[in-house]
């Protein structure tokens, strides 16, 4: 069968029924791509979901993250705190301590008040180591000359003068430049000197022991005088005049303190021997009223034994009584007595 093209009704069919196949394949292809546009939109639906799932967790752990890092920064921060508290106070002690140190400078650059520490020092030992009566402070000498403790010891060997030096400008000169020569000289000098006074004011013959003490109030000068100048040790034993520092000044006062101790002692032994005479007396006596006591429980134990022999004869006497036993009883034959012939 042939088509006839110019037909206007053939050529209408024609297209009529292409346009019907085409409009039939546009719409299976509409549907294949919203059937996959409804696909896609499912699973972008899935991430979003999972991604908002995820962004929640996200928020929570950065939240749980950061309520974390904030206590640990207010407990670092409180730590921080007490510790910034602690160095303050270190601070506060520090500048206290510093005040006194400089107030100590203060002191020691002045020759009075360096002179008042040392007194001060010494006195303060006396008081520890030793009775009030026992010294007497800034006690006045026949010459005139006032030390600064006298310590009133038995005689031998007397009363013992201790006095309170410190050469404190020339050691600390020596120390800046301990080889320098000068200096050395200069320490030793100042050490002489205080020596050489001591031992011209304080011993005098008949009135005071026949030494005496210089007490020096550092431990660090008392250590560098025996390591490195024994020499002015040494004439210090000479000139009986002996350096002691503040450890073995309180050995020398224990040691004072004993022997005024035993002197005391021996001063009171009479009146201890006379208390033991009369200890002794009064224990005779207790003797000698312990032996009449003695002999009055003797005779008391005798009495009692006589009161016990009546009873018991009372008691019999008793017993005839009752039983109408009138009948006295025979007295026993006595014997004569022998009569012994030479």
């Amino acid at each position: 069968m042939t088509l006839d093209l110019s037909d206007p009704l053939t050529l209408g069919g024609l297209i009529g029924g292409a346009g019907i196949v085409l409009l039939l394949g546009l719409i299976l292809v509409m549907l294949t791509r919203l059937r996959d546009l409804t696909h896609t939109q499912a699973h972008l639906a899935g991430g979003l979901s999972a991604l908002t799932e995820a962004q929640r967790r996200t928020e929570a752990q950065m939240g749980a993250s950061l309520s974390d890092s904030a206590t640990r920064t207010a407990e670092t921060l409180g730590a921080l705190q007490h510790r910034l508290q602690v160095i303050d106070a270190a601070q506060q002690k520090i500048e206290a301590l510093s005040g006194d140190v400089l107030g100590l400078q203060d002191i020691l650059q002045n020759k009075q008040t360096r002179g008042a520490f040392g007194e001060i020092q010494l006195h303060d030992l006396l008081a520890k180591a030793l009775p009030p009566d026992a010294f007497t402070w800034q006690a006045q000498l026949s010459n005139g000359r006032r030390a600064d403790c006298l310590v009133h010891m038995p005689d031998p060997p007397g009363p013992l003068v201790i006095d309170a030096k410190f050469p404190l400008e020339a050691w600390e000169a020596l120390r800046e430049e301990p080889d320098d020569k000068a200096r050395v000289t200069a320490f030793r000098a100042s050490v002489r000197t205080h020596i050489r006074a001591i031992a011209e004011k304080y011993i005098l013959p008949g009135e005071t022991a026949e030494g005496a003490c210089l007490f020096l109030p550092s431990e660090a000068i008392y250590a560098d005088l025996h390591a490195h100048h024994g020499e002015i040790v040494r004439e210090g034993f000479a000139a009986r005049v002996w350096i002691v520092s503040p450890t073995t000044c309180m050995a020398t006062l224990n040691t004072l303190r004993a022997i005024l101790k035993d002197h005391r002692m021996r001063e009171q032994a009479g009146d201890i021997r006379r208390a033991l005479a009369a200890l002794g007396r009064d224990v005779e006596l207790v003797v000698e009223r312990a032996a009449k006591l003695e002999t009055h429980f003797d005779q008391a134990r005798r009495d009692v034994e006589g009161i016990a022999t009546a009873a018991e004869r009372a008691g019999k006497r008793a017993e005839r009584l009752d039983t109408f036993d009138f009948e006295e009883e025979a007295p026993k034959p006595r014997l004569a007595p022998v009569i012994r012939r030479g």
